[in-house]
């Protein structure tokens, strides 16, 4: 098996595991009695965990060089989670504890594989990555639809059931996966990577992921809510979300497109510019099903193609010897970005409504475009 496709294998599992998780671990939660308080704080580890979960991760894979063994064992602790839930009561301290422990090894595989997934690709990554890493997408799409037929048939108390099973089956295809033959080895003294931060270039690209991920909180946290809100039903709902993952694999396919006819300033502006563009949508067209879809394939630019320039960025900037730290860094601002707005969002969405808090958040979007000037044309990989 060519190791394209074992990368994209592993990428689908492992977002076959998020979109069993996100849509429906809170039902299951609730199912077994917990309050939305509960439930709230509960999904709040994730978030708290991202802040030096990724860092951690990051400094232990640049100093061992052990990568894949990393994500095996973060792997195989995920699975062992969804095994224990069986066995430890399901009392709220336990749960916690679980979920902060499954968050904790959660953050160390897909920064860590991104960096696999870059070495083994190594001068093709500009051309091969998007192909490879659109398996995870699908994976997403594939368990959204598959896990809701089939809870449709069980009780959402069996959902640890499938977790677990999807989380072995990840762990299994990871066996097959080595560790990259151009990797840096285990380094006695660690480079620092706060010389490179402290580059313009990499300062305001880390800067405008940060106002861009601010403006994303929002839409994670409370875009279903939203629409719900306004009288949509959960399978479109469901089908609006799935419009945006699909979006994102098309760009994931079709980005060289875009990389070959277009500068760098031009393509981050693009994603910025269409980002606003979509939350305006989203706030100011709230009942017309055909708008929001529209607005659900900007995500192919909000996400897809900012995260294949951030790859880029993030390979271009740092010394192979730094990768583990780079890829924590981009992980981490993320849920700095997601978190801080998260929280904003939730203490004045009742005050001023969902409409001008989305209507807020392509305001805070634009603001992105003042830091465009410190970035390059284009960047050479």
């Amino acid at each position: 098996m060519r190791i394209q496709n074992r990368l994209a294998g592993f990428y689908f599992f492992y977002y076959a595991i998020v979109g069993t998780f996100m849509p429906y671990w809170n039902l299951y939660l609730e199912d077994q009695g917990f309050n939305y308080a509960e439930i709230g704080f509960l999904a709040s580890l994730a978030i708290i965990t991202r802040f030096f979960a990724p860092f951690i991760w990051g400094w232990i894979a640049d100093k061992s060089g052990k990568r894949m063994f990393l994500v095996r064992v973060a792997t195989w602790v995920e699975a062992c989670i969804w095994l224990l839930i069986f066995i430890i009561p399901n009392h709220f301290q336990s749960i916690a504890l679980l979920m902060l422990i499954f968050s904790f090894f959660q953050n160390a595989i897909l920064a860590q594989f991104e960096g696999v997934t870059a070495f083994w690709l190594g001068e093709k990554r500009a051309v091969l990555y998007g192909k490879v890493r659109q398996w995870g997408s699908i994976g997403f799409i594939v368990a959204v639809f598959a896990i809701g037929a089939i809870l449709d048939l069980i009780h959402i108390r069996h959902l640890p059931i499938v977790l677990l099973c999807m989380g072995t089956l990840a762990f299994l295809w990871s066996l097959s996966i080595k560790e990259p033959d151009n990797a840096p080895q285990a380094q006695q003294n660690m480079q620092s990577i706060l010389p490179v931060i402290k580059q313009p270039v990499v300062r305001a690209f880390f800067l405008i992921e940060l106002i861009l991920l601010f403006s994303h909180a929002p839409f994670y946290s409370f875009y279903s809510n939203y629409l719900k809100s306004h009288g949509f039903s959960t399978s479109i709902i469901g089908g609006l979300w799935s419009i945006g993952v699909i979006a994102e694999i098309i760009m994931f396919a079709c980005a060289q497109f875009f990389f070959r006819r277009w500068g760098w300033r031009i393509l981050v502006s693009m994603c910025l510019i269409l980002t606003a563009l979509r939350w305006g949508i989203v706030g100011l067209f709230t009942h017309s099903l055909w708008i929001h879809a529209a607005a659900q394939t900007i995500h192919a630019f909000s996400f897809g193609l900012f995260h294949l320039i951030a790859m880029r960025v993030i390979f271009e900037y740092f010394s192979p010897q730094q990768q583990g730290r780079a890829q924590a860094l981009y992980s981490t601002v993320w849920g700095i970005g997601v978190a801080l707005g998260s929280i904003l969002a939730g203490y004045y969405w009742q005050r001023l409504g969902g409409e001008i808090i989305f209507i807020l958040a392509a305001l805070v979007t634009l603001l992105g475009l003042f830091l465009v000037g410190s970035l390059p044309k284009r960047i050479s990989s």
